[in-house]
């Protein structure tokens, strides 16, 4: 567990036989399946008491996923995105990854077979491997971490994610008519107190759209400088409430500008607009509130490609006087004079003042 770090940790995906439970599920005589060992489903209800959601790779026969939805509901619904199948263990998890909407490397993997282990760490190697006997020393890991209520709500929300998916999959009609049909509610506004631990979680752990990686305790304390600002934005509709889904943070300090040391949003509303709705309405107030040019500080990694595009199709190019900037990050400007970028026709965005009014 040297090195290990909790914030990037997303889901924990457990084996089955020998891992799960103590016997192998295929050489049953009967279609009963072994009983779960107790102190693994405490470990993953404890997870997901702080947030962390729980999967299943596990090589054995498809049918054995069946028995357990039929047979042991209880134990099923702990798990999202299960793998059970002859493939690798591997290509279990880059399937998972994609299900949930998070980065491969967001994973963990409980296996007790030291090949599993290695076939996952020689082909995904910025993927932890853990044997059995660490559960109890990832579970300390986790000990003395922030739960936010996102955090609290986490597995409920990607359950109802499943929902939507398996709706989109049945839907007759385009991606844009399915999304007009969710009815989608985005509501934008400063963040209040109790809101700033999520904001400071979201900056630790989102990376598809995450303009600059900033760190929480550098969060932290810009918010509470004065010249700053810190909004977040919230996501309804049809099938519930997403939460807080995004953060952004203002600083005014510079005459004529807002300037955007970090936008970051949940991997969960990626594709859906939410990104590009709370930046456009955050160009909007600035220009509101009297503001000639608008910033945004970038960090180009592997992972935030989507928001390298949209800061890009929202017309924000590199800006050539940035004394001062890290040598890792560029900041993008644009002018606010002139038409700017809409929300995308499917989704309604609002002040959170005007919602509440």
């Amino acid at each position: 567990m040297t090195g290990f770090d909790p914030e990037g940790v997303k889901c924990v995906v457990w084996d089955l036989d020998g891992t799960l439970w103590d016997d192998v599920a295929v050489e049953s005589a009967t279609d009963e399946l072994p009983t779960p060992r107790p102190e693994m489903l405490a470990a993953i209800d404890a997870l997901a008491a702080r947030g962390v959601l729980s999967s299943i790779a596990s090589r054995s026969a498809p049918a054995v996923l069946d028995r357990l939805t039929g047979g042991r509901p209880e134990v099923r619904e702990r798990f999202l995105a299960p793998q059970v199948s002859w493939q690798d263990k591997s290509e279990s998890l880059r399937r998972i990854a994609k299900d949930l909407g998070i980065a491969v490397q967001a994973l963990v993997l409980v296996d007790d077979s030291p090949y599993e282990r290695a076939e996952v760490e020689a082909l995904l190697p910025g993927v932890r491997t853990l044997a059995p006997t660490d559960v109890p020393e990832l579970l300390a890991a986790f000990e003395g971490r922030e739960v936010t209520p996102e955090s609290r709500e986490r597995v409920h929300r990607y359950r109802t994610e499943e929902t939507r998916r398996a709706e989109g999959e049945r839907f007759q009609g385009t991606r844009e008519e399915f999304l007009r049909w969710c009815a989608m509610r985005l509501t934008v506004g400063a963040a209040s107190p109790d809101e700033i631990p999520r904001a400071l979680e979201l900056a630790a752990r989102t990376h598809r759209l995450n303009s600059s990686g900033l760190t929480p305790d550098r969060l932290r304390e810009l918010t509470a400088s004065a010249g700053h600002e810190l909004y977040t934005a919230r996501m309804t509709d049809r099938f519930g409430a997403y939460g807080i889904i995004g953060a952004a943070l203002v600083d005014r300090t510079a005459p004529g500008a807002w300037s955007v040391p970090l936008l970051a949003l949940s991997c969960r509303v990626a594709g859906r607009g939410a990104a590009a709705a709370f930046l456009f309405w955050l160009m909007e107030r600035a220009r509101q509130a009297g503001a000639e040019e608008f910033r945004v500080t970038l960090r180009p990694t592997d992972a935030n490609l989507e928001m390298r595009i949209l800061l890009r199709q929202a017309g924000l190019r590199r800006a050539d006087d940035t004394p001062g900037a890290a040598p890792d990050a560029a900041v993008l400007a644009r002018s606010l004079h002139g038409d700017l970028p809409k929300a995308p026709p499917y989704l309604h965005v609002s002040d959170r003042e005007d919602a509440e009014a």
